[in-house]
């Protein structure tokens, strides 16, 4: 997590300068308004205007479904965030490389928007966090490490080890259990245990969800290397 490649630096320092402007430099007036702006909220897209106003038109219909991922709640939040991103996101990188990288990121803050939006359609209060993106590359790492061979199965198998279709992942034993374990902590956001640094907020697990499963579902479609054959 700590060789990253230019492209999780990249991402990170773009986090780290949004939270810093956001607290550092604007009012609180002036990061509400970011909030309305770029956080996303699903109330804009089922409530009529006539019932309440946001500002923005169409625009941040758009935009919001990304660019939500890229605000934090606090530094702590930030923080977590980046520690798994730099774990998981690392391999998924050099695998990808940095345009499919930035793509497969961005359509899994989609996703985790969309089944966010899905359980809360009428939620006025606003989701961010780039938890969705970090379920989608911890999705997307376990895809290549567990297959036979892979670093995570006891083999050498590096960053660009071949992978098992999403058929035969479901068969790999060490896989589910991952995937256990991760939805069995979601499951306990989802009752209420909170995250660190979510200060009492209400954990958007939903969104992990989305996230995770755009990640394991879509890889194949972004991952360069042929599949492992059987």
């Amino acid at each position: 997590m700590f060789n990253v490649p230019g492209s999780i630096a990249g991402v990170a320092l773009v986090l780290v300068a949004i939270h810093a402007i956001r607290t550092l430099l604007l009012s609180e007036a002036a990061d509400v308004e970011v909030l309305t702006y770029f956080a996303f909220i699903p109330a804009r897209y089922t409530l009529p205007d006539t019932m309440f106003y946001l500002p923005g038109g169409w625009g941040p219909k758009v935009w919001t479904v990304v660019t939500y991922a890229m605000l934090h709640a606090n530094w702590m939040h930030l923080g977590v965030n980046l520690v798994w991103f730099f774990a998981f996101g690392t391999p998924v990188a050099r695998r990808f490389g940095a345009l499919r990288f930035i793509v497969f990121c961005a359509v899994t803050a989609a996703a985790g928007a969309a089944a966010h939006y899905l359980t809360h359609p009428d939620a006025l209060v606003p989701l961010v966090g780039a938890s969705a993106t970090v379920s989608g590359v911890m999705a997307a790492a376990i895809r290549f490490a567990f297959s036979p061979g892979g670093v995570l199965s006891g083999g050498a198998g590096g960053d660009h080890h071949p992978a098992d279709s999403l058929l035969s992942s479901f068969r790999n034993g060490q896989m589910l259990i991952f995937i256990a374990i991760w939805f069995g902590l979601n499951l306990l956001f989802g009752i209420g245990v909170s995250m660190p640094g979510s200060d009492g907020a209400e954990v958007a697990w939903q969104a992990h969800v989305g996230g995770f499963a755009a990640g394991l579902v879509l890889f194949g479609l972004f991952d360069p290397i042929p599949r492992r054959r059987a």
